[in-house]
């Protein structure tokens, strides 16, 4: 980072002379120093792998859980600061039964990635909040089959058919990768409905 030290890293809506807001970015360093988290969306779900580290044999066991239940039909899985995680568990909870209290019926993916990924975007707008220093992975499984999502600390969000976030985000993108590979083979040059390549 060539403009560290300088005062625009002071706050998260001032920009460097070369188009670089520093808050978002130390944001996404924090997500790059947590356990990796993979998630493959397959023809009949979405599969959530974490790695959590334990650095200390005192912790107590199945604290800190990284793989969250939102509503019936919609899981989360963050890496990054589990406290900033915290909130936006709690933010797509309320939107999911806010939802359902207005509709009366579940919230649709696509529709509860853009109220959290807004939530998360206007945290990088106001020099009196900072970005959030986590990323998140969004699944559901519903009647347009199931979906997979990641929000990340700009508040940009991407569809995946797999995708990885964390520490060792490149090796496990490389492997899921040749998952698509070992699926073309399996099914004799076609591929249908395997797992996609990652651009994450």
């Amino acid at each position: 980072m060539s403009s560290i030290g300088t005062g625009y890293d002071l706050s998260a809506s001032q920009f460097s002379p070369d188009g670089r807001v520093f808050q978002v970015e130390y944001a996404v360093k924090a997500v790059e120093n947590s356990g990796t988290i993979v998630g493959i969306r397959g023809k009949d779900g979405v599969v959530f792998g974490v790695e959590k580290l334990v650095l200390s044999k005192l912790y107590e066991y199945g604290a800190n859980k990284r793989i969250i239940h939102i509503d019936n039909h919609i899981g989360m899985a963050v890496a990054g600061l589990i406290a900033d995680a915290r909130q936006i568990v709690s933010v797509a909870r309320d939107e999911a039964a806010n939802y359902r209290s207005t509709y009366g019926s579940p919230i649709p993916l696509k529709y509860l990635i853009d109220r959290v990924s807004g939530y998360i975007h206007a945290h990088t707008l106001y020099s009196a909040v900072r970005p959030f220093g986590c990323s998140v992975l969004l699944s559901s499984h519903g009647p347009d089959g199931p979906e997979l999502f990641m929000i990340d600390p700009s508040g940009v969000s991407w569809g995946y058919h797999g995708c990885a976030i964390g520490k060792a985000k490149q090796a496990a993108k490389t492997e899921i990768e040749k998952l698509k590979v070992r699926y073309q083979i399996t099914q004799g040059g076609v591929y249908s409905r395997g797992v996609g390549s990652c651009s994450c």
